[in-house]
């Protein structure tokens, strides 16, 4: 095939020397917590450092500082987009640590370290930045990655420096006392231990043990907690598992003296874990594999405690009792998550609905979906970049020779360049389009085949 000429630097994720141009269009309709939104949960926290959480969101996600004190606060590329991780590597020249991850609600509860020169203070550190990147719908991000003092026996982990992250929420909108709550996140069944406790939800406002129900926080790790007690064997694998730290106690249902066998270990790379809590008496427990499938319901029942008592403060890494004077044991890997409130905990159906969302993100996946409009013949399409001749490649896939063009258009739907019109061969097809001197902004890549809309995907042209 012939190639046409024009072109700039467009955005985009080093693979294997070229640049993949990821089509933005798949972003920005909703996230999660517009899904609770409209389930009437709204979310009232909403951390993560690899992408928006609300179809709208297009600012700050976290704060990564270097070893000279310099601060930068990492963006969404695009409103309801993945993080910008390569602004990071492009700040992060040494060393860097993640300071904040920031709150996308809107109620201000921005998840600070708990240590030294932190707004909350305490004996841990912050986590280094930069021990885990990975592809998140053909964006490259970075994972918060949590050591703990005993992380010896920990998958991947090479410090011990413990980290942790803490706010007090309980004047911004983090449900209190026995009102219904609702809370999930992503993280990973390669990275963890039985150190006590990697948690992402509510806990105490003091950061010490307070008394039973005082916390409802989602744990995932290998401990097995009441196991001094003979009855009670951890025997649906060997970790790591999803329990609801409710404070003293992690529980996989309402038993202290025996164990959910329905609680099973999720070793999957990506793991969805849910809680929900009604506040009195009931609460639930789901998980999933976060690129693919449903949840699996390990307890939807009795809760250990009659009347929850929440404080209303948010910890990350770490159990309620920690880390003011004490410092983190636990392990494990934090991607996203949110905290959810209502009149009543989150539906099954809107459950559902959130785990679709975070597959649909793209977690571990190095290219974005495409959207083919119902093709017939055109089976893959990929759009790369070469930095050093800047030059778009655009490669398709064809089941059959046949009549296409491809198109770039810019964000008002006006034609800028027509990169190829003619018959495509069957099998595979590329074509390359020069964007030197064109301006920058948001563009749209369509390819069309035998005069049907096939494939558009929206990508971003300069930095």
């Amino acid at each position: 095939m012939n190639s046409v000429s024009k072109s700039n630097s467009l955005r985009g994720v080093t693979i294997s020397g070229f640049f993949l141009l990821v089509p933005l269009s798949v972003y920005a309709a909703q996230g999660p917590c517009d899904i609770y939104q409209t389930a009437g949960n709204p979310c009232v926290a909403a951390h993560s450092t690899v992408r928006a959480l609300f179809g709208a969101y297009k600012g700050k996600l976290y704060q990564v500082r270097r070893a000279d004190n310099t601060t930068k606060d990492i963006l969404a590329v695009s409103a309801g987009g993945p993080a910008d991780g390569l602004s990071q590597d492009t700040f992060c020249t040494s060393t860097c640590v993640v300071t904040k991850v920031y709150d996308q609600s809107g109620k201000g509860n921005d998840l600070e370290y708990q240590g030294s020169g932190s707004t909350p203070g305490g004996q841990d550190n912050p986590s280094t930045a930069t021990k885990e990147s990975f592809m998140l719908g053909g964006h490259k991000v970075y994972s918060l990655w949590i050591d703990g003092t005993a992380t010896t026996s920990a998958p991947g982990s090479t410090t011990n420096k413990p980290n942790s992250y803490w706010v007090d929420g309980s004047k911004k909108g983090v449900p209190t006392g026995s009102a219904p709550e609702g809370v999930y996140m992503v993280t990973s069944g390669t990275h963890y231990n039985g150190g006590c406790c990697f948690d992402y939800g509510n806990s105490e406002t003091d950061r010490k043990a307070d008394g039973a129900g005082a916390m409802d926080a989602i744990y995932f790790g290998s401990s097995c907690w009441f196991n001094t007690t003979a009855s009670y064997k951890c025997n649906t694998g060997s970790g790591p598992w999803i329990q609801a730290d409710l404070e003293y106690g992690l529980f996989a249902s309402n038993s202290s003296t025996s164990w959910n066998s329905q609680d099973v270990s999720f070793t999957n790379k990506y793991v969805t874990a849910m809680l929900k809590n009604g506040g009195t008496n009931t609460f639930a427990l789901k998980g999933g594999n976060a690129q693919s499938g449903s949840l699996t319901t390990l307890w939807d029942g009795k809760s250990p405690y009659s009347v929850m008592k929440k404080q209303g403060a948010i910890v990350l890494g770490s159990g309620g009792d920690c880390c003011n004077t004490n410092q983190n044991q636990s392990a494990g890997t934090f991607y996203e998550g949110a905290i959810v409130a209502g009149s009543s905990i989150p539906s099954n159906a809107t459950d559902d609905a959130v785990q679709a969302n975070i597959v649909a993100a793209g977690y571990g996946r190095t290219t974005d979906a495409i959207d083919y409009h119902g093709a017939t013949g055109i089976s893959t399409a990929t759009l790369l970049f070469d930095p050093m001749n800047t030059r778009a490649t655009i490669r398709f896939g064809a089941s059959r020779s046949e009549n296409v063009s491809v198109d770039i258009l810019d964000i008002r739907g006006h034609r800028v360049a027509t990169v190829y019109e003619g018959m495509a061969s069957s099998g595979r097809n590329e074509v390359v389009w020069n964007a030197r001197g064109v301006p920058t902004g948001i563009y749209v890549a369509r390819l069309e085949e035998e005069g049907r809309k096939t494939w558009t995907g929206k990508f971003v042209l300069g930095d």
